[in-house]
């Protein structure tokens, strides 16, 4: 129990993989925690099958990495359904190249690919075995703020109190709205479509990235064996007919879009697709309330940072209320404001580098095209420049 007349100290409201570490980031810093979702927090109870994929993936950082072995997740992941990105390479639409080398930057991987179950399957039982109370499932109804605490009341007439309520509900978050904090969304005009897919030459661990004429972007991840998963973001028009693909002709087009470089593919899973739009706020805190994840902010994935940005903000925030010294409430505002702070410069920085890069290339006028693929051949012939780029996505 929390002192102030609250239920606990800190309300999570969203257990996606980010509400669930953070919930036990904060019960390990001796933090009473409670967690709230619209659905049931369940994982697999089971251990996939070879043949049996999913096809939303995640290319974990090793910072991210690091938070997660930190909270016992990493640790707990099957061996055999990681895969290390070892390399990248990325194509420019007229043939300009740029590189990156885990052994060049003295890591061993740039990124781990890792299903979004395995992580799920991973949080789930520390956050069950770490006290932490969960209301799920259950229907947010209204939000209220106090001087001292903050509650969520839910559609069943129930009230969770808490010094502090962190909005982890993703990115049209409810929490988000009821609180009033107005966010900048706008469309790029792209929908992700992903599947896995069997390839029929190995992919040594190395990712592939092709920025395409239309203005899409096509990224394979590798996948432990000879699988690989893709992410395409498209055009909306070339996005709903890729969706509506039977899953052979699917493989056709993502081997062909990508030159064959692993040749054939052979569809593992359904394709799914998911819009894309820049979510910007002006602030990702308010009075009791602190948002993380893409609650609190929206990237384009070209560079496979939404997720490990959301880990970011766990880690930021819990390690600002662990070490608030003598200042007992957590919900205080020098404490929010410390944690904004914190979150403030990576999140902007990559928001700006994704944007401008997806807009850039995005751009069809010839001179353009010519001077960007121009600039990303320069950058590969300059080691300093190459490093700089890749400690920001790896950190």
């Amino acid at each position: 129990m929390s002192a102030g007349g609250a239920d606990c100290d800190v309300l999570i409201a969203g257990a996606g993989l980010v509400g669930l570490a953070l919930a036990h980031a904060l019960a390990n810093a001796g933090l009473a925690v409670a967690l709230a979702d619209r659905a049931a927090v369940t994982a697999q109870d089971s251990p996939a099958t070879d043949d049996d994929w999913d096809a939303r993936v995640y290319a974990i950082s090793p910072g991210s990495a690091t938070f997660l072995r930190g909270q016992g997740a990493w640790q707990a992941l099957p061996p055999d359904r990681l895969a290390p990105v070892e390399s990248m390479r990325i194509e420019g639409d007229a043939g300009a190249l740029l590189n990156f080398s885990a052994y060049e930057l003295g890591e061993r991987a740039l990124a781990w690919i890792v299903e979004e179950r395995a992580l799920r399957a991973a949080l789930v039982p520390l956050v069950r075995s770490a006290g932490i109370a969960i209301h799920a499932p259950c229907t947010f109804e209204s939000l209220s703020f106090s001087r001292d605490s903050a509650a969520l009341r839910l559609a069943d007439g129930s009230r969770l109190a808490a010094r502090v309520i962190v909005g982890a509900d993703g990115a049209r978050s409810w929490v988000r709205e009821a609180a009033g904090l107005a966010a900048v969304s706008k469309s790029y005009g792209q929908t992700a479509v992903v599947a896995n897919f069997e390839c029929e030459r190995a992919h040594h661990g190395r990712a592939h990235q092709w920025f395409c004429g239309d203005g899409g972007i096509l990224a394979w991840l590798p996948l432990p064996g000879r699988r690989v998963s893709i992410v395409w973001s498209a055009p909306e028009r070339l996005a709903q007919e890729l969706l509506l693909l039977s899953p052979d002709a699917l493989a056709v087009r993502a081997a062909a879009e990508g030159r064959h470089a692993l040749g054939a593919f052979a569809c593992i899973t359904p394709s799914a697709g998911f819009p894309l739009h820049r979510v910007r706020l002006p602030a990702a805190i308010g009075r009791r309330l602190a948002l993380v994840g893409d609650a609190a902010h929206g990237v384009h994935p070209l560079a496979g940072q939404g997720v490990n940005l959301g880990f970011g903000d766990a880690e930021a925030l819990s390690t600002v209320l662990r070490e608030r010294g003598a200042l007992a409430d957590p919900g205080a505002p020098m404490l929010l404001r410390r944690y904004a702070r914190r979150r403030a410069e990576p999140v902007l920085a990559m928001q700006t580098a994704t944007d401008a890069l997806a807009r850039l290339f995005a751009v069809k006028t010839p001179w353009i095209r010519s001077a960007r693929n121009i600039g990303m051949a320069a950058v590969d012939r300059l080691p300093t420049a190459k490093r700089l780029l890749a400690q920001a996505a790896l950190r």
